[in-house]
């Protein structure tokens, strides 16, 4: 048993590795924005997760506010690890500071407390996005580098990029580090922009999304939120330092994905493909919107062109060395759909 400290503890991923730490025996400092961790509704009573567990200290910090290091301070001291999940992941803000102050400063300011108080194992959550996007027809895997001419889609991903060439340069001072880059992460949890995808799912089987961007072409890699979360734990347990790991299930286009969503239904859905030009103006339009009148946009035109790029990986290195799992895709879907289904019927008994 560890004692552990966990940033982004009230997230989507957060909330799940949580759980699975106390379920484990561990003693964790989680920090988070909120007084109270709250569980995801729709889980089974057996399955509901104990967030009034007595091993649970919560903590409430920001990672970023240099205001707040004596509180990191607190809590971190008496860890043995870190897990460092905390970022801003958001695809807009009215900050336009808000993704290098929460992704990079805060990395910084958990990596100076890590090699302060001598923490064992730290493992930090990044992203698949700072490989860049593939070639048709490619699978990439952490050897992947980004062509000079490729610039990165979003502020997020360009925060992150050079949040892990922070991360590296710690790793080689001394800092006990492990990088983790998951891929689309879906599955039961909180419903917000943390688990786009399983609102994505949602939204698609009540008919209030239809719409596929290019015809859905484009291969994304999709993954499940319990190997995200066995894939942190099992990076802490055998990661070499320094290194990073891909957490990635399937590799299919969105086209596909949703053929898997009508599988576990039972039902056919509509679909209208949207084809760029439309798509990328009606996300301009969204974004100008936030802009001028601070109402949060749906998409932008830098998260579009995303979604029209493929971004096929392999996880075979974390397979291989950390001995990492993957849930079936159609599985996951499955999975994932009958825990919606539980949540719409709680919803409306309220």
């Amino acid at each position: 048993m560890s004692t552990i400290f966990v940033t982004g503890a009230s997230g989507f991923i957060g909330a799940r590795l949580v759980s699975e730490l106390i379920k484990r025996g561990h003693v964790v400092h989680a920090l988070t924005h909120r007084t109270k961790l709250e569980p995801p509704p729709g889980y089974p009573a057996d399955e509901q997760p104990n967030f009034d567990h007595p091993n649970i200290r919560l903590f409430l910090g920001d990672v970023s506010d240099s205001h707040d290091y004596d509180r990191l301070h607190r809590a971190i001291d008496g860890c043995s690890q870190v897990y460092h999940l905390a970022g801003y992941a958001k695809n807009w803000s009215s900050d336009q500071h808000a993704y290098l102050k929460a992704n990079v400063s805060g990395l910084c300011n958990i990596c100076e407390l890590a090699r302060k108080l001598g923490i064992e194992r730290m493992v930090w959550t990044s992203t698949m996005l700072t490989f860049g996007p593939t070639p048709p027809g490619t699978v990439a895997d952490e050897s992947a580098r980004r062509a000079a001419p490729v610039k990165c889609f979003t502020d997020y991903e360009e925060s992150k990029l050079r949040a892990e060439d922070y991360a590296a340069s710690y790793a080689k001072e001394g800092v006990p580090l492990v990088i983790v880059n998951p891929t689309r992460v879906f599955g039961p949890g909180h419903l917000n922009e943390s688990n786009s995808v399983s609102r994505l799912i949602d939204m698609y089987d009540r008919g209030k999304l239809p719409f596929l961007l290019g015809g859905g072409r484009n291969v994304g890699n999709w993954v499940y939120i319990d190997d995200v979360v066995q894939g942190l734990i099992l990076a802490m347990e055998k990661g070499r330092l320094g290194e990073k790991y891909i957490l990635g299930g399937e590799n299919l286009s969105l086209k596909d994905f949703l053929h898997l969503v009508d599988r576990a239904s039972g039902k056919r859905h509509f679909q209208i493909t949207i084809r760029r030009p439309a798509a990328l103006t009606y996300a301009w339009l969204q974004k100008k919107r936030a802009e001028r009148f601070g109402i949060y946009p749906q998409i932008t035109p830098e998260w579009v062109r995303v979604f029209l790029t493929d971004w096929a990986y392999s996880s075979a290195k974390a397979q291989r060395e950390l001995r990492y799992q993957i849930t079936p895709l159609e599985e996951a879907v499955r999975r994932t759909y009958e825990w919606l289904l539980r949540v719409r019927l709680e919803s409306n008994s309220r």
